[in-house]
């Protein structure tokens, strides 16, 4: 399974480390850590370093109740940053986490290689449009609402179908708007109770029907850090057993704070031969 990206190719064969860089002040792990151009090479070295395939930068917080920003702010935050890193690392695959279809076209033309939409092009009429214009590849994930109001939107007949309902449509959209490369990400955290991200997890591999790489993003959620009662900033230990989990059922993308210590999991499984 390959990802075309640009004029390269992304093997999805083995699993693949997407590490996150919030270029926010208040996003809910990393918030106001990357404020400076010396701050963000030294994350994106480490990362490197510990082994990252793909740089994610966001710069609109979207953990539940985030504070809703203008285009301008965020292309503020994000487009420096990208023309910064495309020219430090200028092999390393940076992908935006936008909904904002204006966004991803400046990031894209700045230097960033993928679309990470969170809310699957419902938040953006033009999104799917200007994406298979770019000819980028695309994250599709699943969302009700938005990041605001997200939190109210956890009635589900079946879960795991209903997702699976949305995402099989969204792909069917997507290419009927020209994107080509598609990976499918669940959304954990994203309009689900604790509960729900669980049994999400747990079924992940039915996700594999849509034949399209699968992306996880679970890395210091409040399914883990509520779920055991302690806070963000211990949930490593918590994130690695859940990035484990993950990886045995399917996972080819896994979104993360924390490179090291996923890619040691990486390691580790690929001996086990599975």
């Amino acid at each position: 399974m390959n990802l075309k990206i640009r004029d390269k190719f992304l093997n999805l064969e083995q699993p693949k480390i997407m590490a996150i860089l919030n270029v926010t002040p208040d996003s809910f792990f990393d918030g106001g850590k990357f404020n400076t151009e010396i701050k963000v090479l030294k994350q994106v070295e480490k990362f490197i370093n510990e082994g990252a395939d793909i740089i994610d930068i966001g710069g609109y917080s979207s953990r539940p109740g985030a504070q809703n920003i203008s285009i301008e702010i965020e292309l503020k935050r994000v487009i420096s940053n990208i023309k910064l890193i495309r020219k430090e690392f200028p092999e390393i695959f940076i992908s935006i986490d936008t909904f904002r279809s204006e966004v991803a076209r400046e990031s894209y033309f700045s230097g960033a290689d993928i679309i990470n939409d969170i809310s699957g092009g419902n938040l953006d009429t033009e999104m799917l449009k200007t994406v298979g214009e770019l000819g980028a590849p695309y994250i599709l994930m699943h969302m009700r609402g938005n990041p605001q109001n997200m939190s109210l939107k956890t009635n589900y007949k079946n879960i795991t179908q209903d997702i699976l309902d949305y995402l099989s449509n969204g792909i069917q959209l997507a290419k009927a708007n020209g994107i080509n490369d598609i990976i499918v990400d669940p959304g954990f955290g994203f309009a689900k109770n604790i509960k729900q991200n669980f049994r999400l997890l747990n079924n992940l591999k039915d996700f594999k029907v849509l034949n399209y790489p699968i992306l996880v993003g679970i890395s210091r959620k409040s399914m883990i850090y509520k779920t055991l009662n302690i806070d963000v900033q211990e949930a490593l230990n918590g994130t690695t057993v859940l990035h484990t989990v993950a990886l045995l059922k399917g996972a080819n993308i896994i979104r993360t704070h924390d490179v090291k210590e996923l890619m040691e999991c990486i390691k580790l499984i690929d001996e086990l031969d599975c």
